[in-house]
């Protein structure tokens, strides 16, 4: 049995007894992918609804549900029947009826089935209660975040190195996302910001627009469920001034953020934290602009931190901040723990800047001149 599938049925099995539960159908892509360990029930990537459902019992009984269409696949290429009993239906039955799936998961179990995505309203959604069971990692899946992290952020150097001015933002998306795919690594987010639009816009989506001197490169990268969130900036002969200023305040935001973000710190505190980090930095409004960031995993962001944010900071927790000011950008994945907080997508070479708040090194990405 793999322990980690082992692991996370425990958690699910224990949330539903709490919560007066016999069962939970997991069809989202991101929860099916968290709890076999990193298999796939999508096809459609346009949906959070997957082609396969797993349904977890209060007892830890776990079954896979699937049609005709799948099931063969799933049980062959994605999941075993060793650790996930099939259930098997024809694809009209599904089809068919809106509450098909939930019924034939209702006939598997006694009591109420809550579902992790809506189906219908006459059935409960509980991914408020199965969201928290993600945010600790286990040790494998801490281990294949690392190696997630760091081919994401190589694919994002490689990609800035091999780009020369003259070409458009959507010529280097489409660099970056072959480099990913070197890699089976699937891009969620792509943007791409040449000069000026780097300024205009915070979800700068890549056009036709041609580079000149400064790029920056963003994105958010996928494997076997995990996604891994990255920001780098690239530089055609010297950065100027004003630039070099607003990314070392960035950075500044950056650090204040990861030396707060500890086990039991709440969304909120955090929030203040990077409010305050940018008044102190001469950028008071630049925080109204975008979000900071937050919690990492299976989502590009779990949670993000808010002046309400009643989260909290878990130990083995991924998180990427993104503190931005008009013209530059700073975002890396780290994981915190008791002890420290490790950087998944810093690239060794790659300029740093380094921030030193209460007696402790903080590194954020720098400019990369080329």
């Amino acid at each position: 049995m793999n322990p980690e599938i082992e692991i996370k049925t425990t958690r699910i099995a224990e949330m539903l007894r709490r919560e007066g539960l016999a069962a939970v159908l997991l069809n989202s892509q991101y929860n099916f992918a968290w709890l076999t360990g990193g298999a796939s029930n999508g096809v459609d990537e346009s949906r959070d609804n997957g082609v396969a459902s797993v349904l977890i019992s209060a007892a830890g009984h776990r079954y896979l549900l699937a049609s005709v269409i799948e099931m063969s696949r799933m049980l062959t290429e994605q999941v075993n029947d060793k650790e996930f009993e099939p259930i098997e239906f024809a694809w009209q039955e599904e089809k068919g009826s809106g509450t098909f799936l939930i019924d034939t998961a209702k006939s598997l179990v006694s009591g109420e089935v809550a579902t992790d995505i809506f189906m219908h309203p006459s059935f409960r959604c509980v991914e408020g209660k199965i969201a928290p069971c993600r945010h600790e990692l286990t040790a494998s899946e801490v281990e294949r975040f690392r190696e997630l992290g760091k081919d994401t952020a190589g694919a994002l150097v490689n990609t800035i190195k091999a780009t020369s001015p003259g070409e458009t933002e959507r010529q280097i998306a489409g660099r970056l996302r072959n480099q990913l795919g070197t890699k089976n690594i699937d891009p969620v987010v792509t943007l791409v910001a040449a000069d000026e639009r780097i300024s205009l816009y915070r979800h700068p989506v890549p056009t036709e627009k041609v580079l000149q001197n400064t790029l920056l490169l963003v994105t958010c990268a996928k494997r076997e469920g995990l996604i891994a969130s990255v920001s780098r900036i690239g530089c055609w002969g010297d950065a100027s001034p004003e630039l070099r200023i607003r990314t070392e305040a960035a950075a500044f935001v950056n650090a204040s953020l990861l030396n707060a973000t500890r086990p039991g710190t709440t969304g909120a505190e955090l929030y203040r934290v990077a409010a305050n980090a940018y008044s102190e930095r001469g950028f008071p409004g630049e925080i109204g602009n975008h979000h900071q960031g937050g919690a990492a995993g299976y989502r590009t962001r779990e949670w993000v931190a808010h002046p309400n944010c009643s989260e909290i900071v878990r130990n083995i927790q991924a998180f990427a901040w993104n503190p931005t000011i008009a013209g530059t950008k700073v975002e890396d994945t780290v994981i915190v723990t008791d002890e420290a907080i490790e950087c998944i997508t810093e690239t060794q070479g790659f300029p740093v800047i380094t921030t030193k708040i209460d007696g402790s090194e903080f590194r954020s990405a720098d400019i990369l001149l080329l």
